[in-house]
């Protein structure tokens, strides 16, 4: 009689917040500003946290000056989980819901990014089986967050809060426009899609630094 077959390792994931960027428009580092109580970084990852997942911060990029790129190449590259859930630290309203939401589709995706019908942009969830195509986008110098998603077929998904989870900041102006937000709602982040509507720049999916 043979033994039993093994059991199958559990399917692991782990959550790294990308803050490697040169913060070029906004002239000093976008992870340390302070947006209520918290700073932008402390945003994201108090939203990471609430997931259970293990969090892991990436700061300095093991390829330099490809933007966010370079973030992913190293995450995937040091990474011991089977996928990774990718925040950028300059997108303070990012809900929880949301990244559970892109969690629960890590078992059987290859790559998943949040955005709209025509854009994808972070979060973004990718197998630890990618990394072949990150290196191969940076051998091609293809940096963009568009051209990965177009390289990989992934599904894009919508955030269960509307585009108001998706606002980023990158410049002086988004940064003043975020601190209104904060102090003319009544909930940080905004969770759901009746939120306060408020006279703010459209968020520019694909642009961070």
């Amino acid at each position: 009689m043979k033994p039993p077959a093994p059991a199958p390792a559990p399917f692991t994931c782990e959550i790294c917040l990308l803050a490697g960027g040169l913060s070029t428009r906004m002239g000093r580092d976008k992870a340390r500003l302070r947006l209520g109580r918290r700073t932008l970084l402390g945003h994201v990852r108090a939203a990471a946290r609430a997931t259970g997942r293990p969090v892991r911060l990436i700061r300095r990029d093991l390829v330099a000056r490809c933007g966010p790129l370079g973030g992913i190449y190293t995450a995937l590259k040091t990474s011991r989980a089977d996928a990774v859930l990718f925040l950028a630290c300059d997108m303070p309203f990012v809900s929880a819901e949301l990244l559970q939401k892109l969690l629960r589709r890590a078992p059987r995706s290859r790559a998943v990014f949040t955005g709209g019908t025509d854009r994808a942009g972070f979060p973004f969830l990718l197998r630890r089986a990618t990394l072949p195509v990150v290196e191969s986008q940076l051998a091609a110098q293809k940096f963009s967050i568009q051209s990965l998603a177009k390289k990989l077929r992934a599904k894009i998904i919508l955030p269960p809060g509307g585009p108001d989870e998706l606002f980023n900041i990158n410049t002086p102006v988004d940064w003043r426009a975020a601190r209104l937000r904060l102090l003319t709602t009544e909930h940080f982040p905004i969770p759901r899609t009746n939120s306060v509507q408020l006279p703010v720049p459209p968020p520019t999916l694909p642009a961070h630094d």
